[in-house]
């Protein structure tokens, strides 16, 4: 039972890093001489990174991928807290209801943020407030961590609502 209690913490500690790193890092949309992500454009060979703001076409498809990206690192990290405190509340043979309801929302979130970006990313791309052309990149780690991310967090929060506490 304590390597089962050991691999569900790990794996969700794992979750939480994915998200962590998809979020922050600047891989989302990447090409020869630039890197975007969600945040900002960074240009490799001057290293030289410009803010996306409100100047660009799609801002608030933007703004949408990066609230819900941090929705859901916020609930995973959440989850993880309710899990550790269930741990000790639980009566035996009670299921882990509502921290599986928090880790599923924290993947409704990062599903949302993932699917935004895959529709828009060619409007995303396109705007006139960059300095250089970005459309002919192609999806970075960053993207798909975030997509590796979901399954996890899909994954865990099933885990979650099937595992029940025991001595």
């Amino acid at each position: 039972m304590l390597i089962l209690l050991a691999f569900i913490i790990v794996f969700h500690i794992t979750s939480a890093a994915l998200l962590f790193i998809s979020t922050i890092d600047n891989a989302w949309w990447v090409g020869d001489n630039f890197s975007a992500d969600v945040w900002r454009v960074c240009i490799t060979n001057t290293s030289t990174c410009m803010a996306i703001t409100d100047e660009f076409n799609e801002y608030q498809s933007i703004q949408a991928v990066q609230a819900t990206m941090i929705l859901s690192t916020i609930f995973c990290c959440v989850a993880f807290l309710v899990f550790i405190l269930q741990l000790f509340r639980l009566k035996q043979g009670e299921r882990f209801v509502l921290t599986s309801v928090i880790q599923l929302l924290s993947c409704l979130c990062v599903m949302i943020a993932a699917s935004i970006y895959t529709d828009r990313h060619e409007e995303l791309h396109q705007s006139h407030g960059y300095v250089m052309e970005v459309s002919k990149g192609q999806y970075g780690y960053s993207f798909v961590l975030a997509w590796i991310a979901f399954a996890f967090t899909l994954i865990s929060g099933v885990m979650y609502l099937v595992l029940r506490k025991r001595k």
